[in-house]
């Protein structure tokens, strides 16, 4: 594993870099620096294919393109829903839902595990929550004031639902992550992106699972591809990609399955591997070329 200063890994060309945005694209006050903004706009220019990969919601990942004018394909909903953001809109290009049975079942059992859990369901556009769940969010659990989220007693049936969040008035997010994935619940995949909630998508759903999908596409291998995240749902992407890679910030457990660790959010670790990657793609398009 590098460090945070080392080069680019030597005999990779990479292709695309898919990235995690809080925590790891974006800064503590979760915006796009100046010189993210401007690295992801160079490295496209260059040929690098830049794709976002967040368990954001499409409104959230449609407001932050909007701020730094990406344009790029994004991953949401932990890779349950794809955006195409081509035309400054976020087109919805694919989604995975969970089954309805699948839905009542995973909450029952959550429930049996974990007395006093209360949950949100979400589709692709529509985010419905119990009342127990929407008294116990701000603003930034999921970019939508409290006072505004639709509050039902029944799950979301409005369409079909891409992912489960589910949270504890006293246990922290962590313990109740790590409670549920010990009680192994079927027909979801467990994750947590250091919110104060756990998620869970259908099965097999993952960053991963859509980024391989995108670059089948594409046509580019995931020798090609390198990833960059920082929470346990950022771990099947990282094991994926042909190039591994974390800030700074990261949890421990991210730092330890990385390649290299870049410099930290809040010191635009992301787009200076951005900036390396441009360089290098510079270079090597002026070797040979007449002086």
């Amino acid at each position: 594993m590098a460090g945070a200063s080392a080069g680019i890994i030597v005999g990779v060309t990479v292709r695309l870099l898919a990235t995690d945005l809080d925590g790891t694209l974006l800064n503590s006050e979760r915006s796009v620096s100046a010189r993210t903004a401007a690295a992801m706009a160079a490295a496209r220019a260059a040929g690098i294919e830049v794709v976002w990969a967040s368990a954001r919601a499409r409104h959230s990942i449609h407001e932050l393109a909007q701020s730094c004018g990406f344009t790029g394909k994004a991953i949401g909903a932990n890779g349950a829903v794809v955006l195409d953001l081509a035309d400054g809109t976020p087109v919805i290009s694919g989604t995975t839902s969970i089954d309805a049975t699948a839905v009542a079942t995973a909450m029952k059992r959550v429930r049996d595990v974990v007395p006093g859990v209360v949950f949100a369901t979400v589709g692709a556009t529509r985010f419905v929550a119990e009342r127990g769940y929407a008294a116990l969010c701000v603003f930034a659990d999921h970019h939508r004031h409290p006072h505004e989220m639709d509050v039902r007693s029944t799950v979301l049936s409005d369409e079909p639902t891409v992912k489960i969040v589910a949270r504890h008035p006293d246990l922290p997010s962590v313990e109740l992550y790590r409670t549920v994935l010990a009680a192994e619940v079927d027909g979801v995949e467990l994750t947590h992106s250091g919110a104060p909630y756990i998620e869970m998508s259908a099965t097999g759903v993952s960053k991963a699972s859509a980024l391989a999908r995108l670059c089948e596409e594409l046509g580019i291998d995931r020798t090609a591809v390198a990833a960059v995240g920082d929470a346990f749902n950022d771990v099947p992407m990282l094991e994926w990609a042909g190039t591994a890679l974390t800030t700074e910030n990261a949890m421990l457990e991210i730092k330890e399955i990385a390649d290299r660790i870049l410099h930290s959010n809040d010191d635009d670790g992301v787009a200076r591997y951005l900036e390396e990657l441009t360089e290098d793609r510079a270079g090597h398009s002026t070797e040979g070329a007449p002086s």
